[in-house]
């Protein structure tokens, strides 16, 4: 299955998903745990706050960590409707990327939608958001975060220097690595947000990724796009690190062991 391939910002690709992944779109289930293990269930949303194919990497790359995960998509075209009654039955809530349009993607989410999603993560659940999933959780919209963002695009010393898409060197853990990037935040002026926790940082300095925390929940927002796969990414740039390994990593910093 061919699909146009939108990001953070919209630019026409395209690329292709695996039968496994096909199978995952009508909800994904762990084929080999036993009954005594309750998998982790997490909600991806799908919709018009996100881009064609984008939810469906992030569902693909959670499946491809081999993690005990339960996965559903949600949205308002989907059979599951972002609103907290729904929310509530899943432990982890991943808003992935979407189009360039930040008031039309929080349109898209609704008030109400918002609304579930501070309830569910101030409860003591989890939050993800990858690039424009950042964007929408901080203070002018969701609201997880005490501060808006703004783009890494242009600032001092970023190695991205438009809209395009970029393979960028982030340095995490100590070692220097490659990530897919269009258009995503930096995140150093959140400092002032509760819990906040640097995880990786741009080639300049800015934070790329950072932990913080929500009423008794967990937040963890991204610039660059940890899912991204070798469909997405320049695979032979220095540091190239497969998609399996960041998301566990990035999991890891929600405690996703800890059901």
């Amino acid at each position: 299955m061919n699909v146009e391939k939108f990001r953070c910002r919209r630019n026409t690709n395209t690329f292709f998903f695996t039968s496994a992944l096909i199978l995952s779109l009508a909800g994904y289930f762990p084929a080999t745990c036993s009954a005594e293990e309750k998998p982790m269930n997490i909600a991806v949303y799908r919709g018009e706050a996100g881009c064609t194919g984008c939810s469906e990497m992030v569902v693909k790359s959670l499946i491809n960590t081999g993690k005990n995960f339960s996965i559903s998509y949600i949205g308002e075209n989907e059979k599951l409707k972002l609103n907290s009654r729904n929310l509530n039955k899943f432990d982890m809530y991943i808003q992935p990327g979407g189009g360039q349009d930040i008031p039309a993607a929080y349109d898209a989410i609704s008030d109400e939608g918002a609304e579930a999603i501070r309830n569910f993560v101030r409860s003591g659940k989890r939050f993800l958001g990858i690039c424009m999933g950042a964007y929408l959780a901080d203070k002018d919209w969701i609201g997880l975060i005490d501060v808006p963002l703004d783009s890494e695009v242009g600032r001092p010393g970023s190695e991205a220097a438009d809209e395009g898409d970029y393979t960028l060197s982030l340095l995490w853990g100590g070692k220097k690595e490659s990530a897919y990037f269009q258009d995503g935040p930096y995140l150093s002026n959140s400092s002032a947000s509760k819990g906040f926790t640097p995880i990786s940082w741009y080639s300049n300095g800015d934070v790329a990724m950072a932990a913080y925390t929500y009423g008794k929940g967990k937040v963890v927002l991204s610039g660059p796009h940890p899912e991204a796969d070798e469909s997405w990414i320049d695979a032979t740039m220095p540091g190239y690190i497969p998609a399996r390994s960041k998301m566990i990593r990035i999991l890891n910093y929600l405690n996703t062991e800890n059901n």
